[in-house]
């Protein structure tokens, strides 16, 4: 007897063969027979009008915390999302030590804006190795997690205080090595770091990655290579790729042998030539012998933002000391007109780069309020608003934070994302070789995007709605090439004897729904969600996780381990790819 059997389907395999009809039998936890199937089985899906799919692969998120209070990993499984990778960026919270944990929790709470009371009683911080904190979370997950090795955790670990502003001793280094071997030995799936400018801890230095020499960093490449089904994740220097960036990744992905990913290609129209030269650096690797590829996004990225977390108002000139400031003392600064003078001055300095749409006052949107008051003002702009006032769009946005302690959500401009030129950019972006499709950051930055949703944006905006890719491409990117990359064994195809990990779908509905607060972190903190539409059932190593959008309690998530569970992609298959 079959425990599953999904009859009257349209199969899309993730191979990018077009549909076919097939229905699919489960047994096991394995997909047992895939053709015209009837008999017995513990239960039976209609999937009628429906697409069955493997379940989608995200290899970028930060639900490294997350894991500890809610096995579910909400809101990715409701998404379809059946397989997660974690540590990227350099920001593992294993290996550990005491003193370290206090130092990881503030950093991931500034640079990745989890909510520092969440991560304090969220999560237990009671392990050393990496193999234990990978055993703390067997049988928890009701997906599939893997998790990379993050130099600023190893670094921490080994250096200390030393870690920040510091080289390493070759002595140190040294260690570094072999703690990553430890680490990979015991089921790590790679080394992830970063050297993003946008990346600094709690006490706004740069990371500990950052002060990385390049020998070390090649070195823990090396390293890395040693062991069998490993990967390399990385944040280059520069947003914009220079050659030292481009260079970087090739030795890399050189040094280890192993494909790299880095994170994040976001092309837009009115500067394609930005995407242009950063899929450049995939093009002078593979000129070297070397893999590098770029995750790429299948939406806009509008962030949202408050002065209550202050994730990105923080970065602006002359604002850190204030928004450092409790919440109380915080309020009293922002209500202080010579404060807004100087925040204002600094908000118009070029220092703020990258952040200068931020301050773009007259053409932010108000996201989300809480005070019944406000509650006309959504989706209106603070020029419009100022205007009725006859105030300034930026006092605007100071006075309607205050009156609901900071809590106000605004949503930062996303002109030359939205546009049809954009979108064809990014259509032709999701196919690119030297790409793989997400990007999510899920569970990062909370309160700030809505990223996590990226599998219902490719499938509700790009096929359903606009027509920018076919269905079966779409899963394709989805599943079998996020799969290949990390060397996962058999994941990303509905194949006979492969693990049955399996999306059922309404692909005339598929999206995501409106994105809202909801109050449902450790401590009560809130964290941005959007509910998934169109999503019948999500299975995972052959049990319902998610059935008619509510999710079922099976925990038959892996544990995925380097070796046991990938297999080595040598940098020649990607060639062919």
């Amino acid at each position: 007897m079959d425990d599953i059997l999904i009859q009257g389907g349209l199969l899309v395999d993730g191979t990018g063969a077009p549909p076919r009809r097939a229905d699919v039998a489960i047994r096991a936890g394995r997909i047992a027979a895939i053709g015209e199937l009837s008999g017995p089985a513990r239960e039976t899906i209609d999937a009628r009008g429906r697409i069955v799919c493997p379940g989608f692969v995200d290899v970028h998120t930060h639900y490294d915390a997350q894991v500890f209070w809610d096995g579910t990993l909400s809101p990715s499984l409701y998404h379809g999302v059946t397989t997660i990778v974690g540590g990227n960026c350099g920001f593992s919270i294993a290996p550990l030590t005491p003193s370290a944990g206090d130092y990881l929790m503030r950093m991931l709470a500034r640079v990745e804006g989890m909510p520092l009371e969440s991560l304090r009683v969220g999560v237990p911080w009671s392990w050393t190795s990496f193999g234990e904190y990978l055993d703390l979370l067997e049988g928890r997950l009701a997906v599939n997690a893997g998790f990379m090795v993050g130099h600023s955790a190893i670094r921490r670990v080994v250096m200390g205080e030393r870690a920040v502003g510091h080289a390493a001793t070759p002595a140190e280094l040294g260690e570094m090595q072999a703690l990553l071997r430890r680490s990979l030995a015991e089921g790590g799936l790679g080394f992830s770091s970063t050297r993003s400018a946008a990346h600094n801890d709690a006490e706004g230095n740069p990371v500990p990655s950052r002060h990385a020499s390049l020998d070390e960093l090649y070195a823990l490449c090396r390293t890395t290579g040693e062991f069998p089904g490993t990967s390399l994740e990385m944040l280059p220097g520069t947003s914009t790729f220079s050659d030292l960036d481009k260079e970087i990744l090739t030795n890399m992905s050189l040094a280890a042998q192993r494909a790299l990913n880095w994170n994040l290609l976001a092309p837009r129209s009115d500067m394609p030539e930005v995407a242009i030269n950063q899929l450049a650096a995939s093009d002078h690797a593979a000129e070297r012998g070397a893999v590098v590829l770029a995750l790429t996004v299948p939406q806009e990225i509008g962030g949202r933002v408050n002065l209550h977390s202050a994730f990105a108002f923080d970065a602006l000139p002359r604002w850190a000391p204030i928004m450092q400031l409790p919440i109380d003392a915080r309020m009293r600064a922002l209500a202080d007109p010579k404060v807004r003078a100087d925040l204002r001055t600094g908000a118009e300095e070029q220092g703020a780069g990258p952040l200068k749409a931020l301050t773009r006052w007259s053409q932010i949107r108000v996201a989300e309020t809480f005070a019944p008051g406000n509650a006309e003002l959504r989706g209106r702009t603070l020029g419009e608003i100022a205007a009725e006032r006859g105030a300034d769009p930026f006092d605007v946005l100071l006075d309607l934070a205050l009156s609901e302690g900071l809590q106000t959500s605004f949503a930062s401009p996303t002109e030359g994302q939205t546009d049809a030129e954009s979108w064809r950019l990014r259509a032709e972006s999701w196919t690119d070789p030297r790409t793989i499709v997400g990007a999510s950051d899920a569970g990062a930055h909370l309160d700030m995007l809505d990223t996590f949703a990226f599998t219902t944006q490719l499938l509700g905006r790009g096929v359903r709605e606009m027509g920018l890719i076919p269905v079966e491409q779409a899963v394709h990117q989805l599943t079998e090439v996020p799969a290949r990359f990390y060397g996962l064994r058999e994941r990303g195809r509905i194949a006979e004897g492969w693990w049955a990990d399996v999306v059922v779908f309404d692909v005339d509905r598929i999206g995501k729904g409106p994105t809202y607060t909801r109050s449902d972190l450790p401590a009560g903190a809130p964290r941005l969600y959007a509910d998934a539409i169109g999503i019948d059932r999500v299975i995972v190593n052959g049990q319902v996780i998610v059935r008619d959008g509510a999710e079922t309690g099976a925990r038959p998530g892996t544990i995925l381990r380097s070796g046991r569970d990938t297999e080595t992609v040598p940098l020649s298959a990607w060639k062919r790819r």
